[in-house]
């Protein structure tokens, strides 16, 4: 262990000492502050000890993930708790890559005022009613994170926007502006930990994201409201691909890929109630992908028709189950046939997923037995996550779990069969 690896280890155990309770703070102007935060301990590995693609320290053992992290939750509110703030700046060290940084999970203001209120800066935004499935939520993800075994919490990125909510018994709105210049993109899985199928493997890669000019401002809008005791919402967004797409300079002699976010267009609604001894829901959404809306550029998706339905309720004393179904279905798909290079998979028109998650609670629920599945009817490939996590007091918990990958050699699941891991997570909060 060397010496920035122990302070990072004595700030884990220093600052959640200093400060164990987590009282207010009184700061000027009769304003009020809080200090909370976690230390988070995170490592997984595949089964069998397979390096990773490029294996050097840890990944040549096939670690996919070693962290040792610290988040800082800072609150302040006015007197009258119409002005609000809040940060959460994480500080970590990944021993995969040796690497110590930093970064901003959330950073915002909010101004509250009658119906109205307004959140300007970095924010984590959930829409629509899927299960690990997203159709009108079109904002960023760390897929990266979720695959090699992070909580949960991490598949959401912050987006930094201004998010603007009005509330009436009429009809609710929420108004979502990201300013050019500060698009986010998905985080996908890194090829130099994750096998995966890639046509140009030892090229480099770079980024080219949209650039600061007022036609690539992002904007979202929700309306919603209830009507006969069903929550019902639609959709509509502006922007681009988050995942993006990828391309070469010259395909005839390529000396890098360039990752690349073509413009989209998306509309949807969804809807959910109770009913049939549980909660049920349905979401659709179109994706009008505006740089290829003829279908014939393989490197740009597709217009796509989506829908999901979902189903949750409790089965049993402490335990719940939810099941939906999910599928993508490919605009133009003929004309995306005719374009695919030689050599390359060709996708399937239609995606479907069959999602199943139940969740057992145990020892005064302090003791959590989940499982969670996707499986693919057409694609027939899989993906599985056991986990067992205990609550060894308010403030400490551990997890163990592992994601599953399998399937057809170039399905969705299936190219990630290598990449099968286990995972161990300790959380300590204060």
């Amino acid at each position: 262990m060397d010496f920035r690896r122990l302070i990072a280890w004595a700030a884990l155990v220093a600052i959640p000492v200093c400060r164990a309770n987590g009282e207010d703070i009184k700061l000027p102007g009769d304003w009020r502050g809080s200090i909370h935060g976690f230390g988070l301990v995170n490592y997984s590995a595949r089964p069998d000890f397979e390096a990773s693609p490029q294996n050097d320290g840890l990944g040549e053992h096939g670690f996919l993930l070693a962290d040792q992290r610290l988040q800082l939750k800072l609150e302040a509110r006015s007197p009258k708790g119409a002005v609000s703030l809040l940060a959460k700046p994480e500080f970590f060290y990944d021993a995969v890559d040796e690497e110590f940084g930093a970064d901003l999970r959330e950073g915002y203001l909010d101004f509250a005022r009658d119906r109205w209120d307004v959140r300007l800066g970095r924010q984590i935004i959930t829409w629509g009613i899927g299960d690990l499935v997203f159709i009108n939520d079109v904002f960023p993800k760390d897929y990266a994170a979720f695959f090699s075994g992070r909580p949960l919490e991490y598949l959401k990125l912050g987006v930094d926007a201004v998010d603007v909510n009005f509330q009436s018994e009429a009809l609710s709105a929420e108004w979502v502006v990201s300013a050019p210049g500060l698009f986010t993109p998905d985080n996908l899985p890194p090829r130099s930990r994750f096998f995966q199928f890639d046509p140009f493997p030892t090229l480099p890669r770079e980024t080219d994201e949209p650039s600061a000019q007022l036609k690539n401002t992002e904007t979202a809008l929700r309306l919603y409201r209830t009507v006969a005791e069903t929550e019902l919402s639609v959709y509509a967004y502006h922007g681009f691909w988050r995942s993006g797409a990828f391309k070469t300079e010259d395909p005839a002699a390529p000396t890098s890929v360039i990752r690349f976010f073509p413009k989209l267009t998306e509309f949807g609604a969804s809807a959910r109630r109770s009913g049939l001894g549980g909660v049920w829901g349905a979401e659709v959404g179109y994706y009008d992908s505006l740089d290829d809306r003829s279908g014939t550029n393989p490197a740009i998706e597709n217009s796509q028709f989506r829908f999901l339905v979902t189903y949750q309720r409790q089965l049993a004393q402490d335990l719940t189950g939810s099941l939906e179904y999910y599928g993508e279905w490919m605009q133009d798909y003929a004309a995306y046939r005719r374009s695919v290079p030689a050599g390359f998979p060709v996708r399937p028109e239609l995606r479907d997923l069959v999602g199943l998650r139940l969740t057992k609670l145990l020892r005064y629920q302090t003791l959590k037995l989940s499982l969670f599945t996707f499986y693919s009817p057409l694609a027939r490939d899989f993906f599985l996550n056991p986990e067992v996590s205990y609550n060894f007091t308010d403030r400490l918990w551990a997890a163990l779990g592992g994601n599953i990958f399998g399937g057809p050699g170039h399905s969705f699941f299936g190219q990630l069969g290598r990449n099968d891991n286990v995972y161990l997570a300790a959380r300590y909060s204060f």
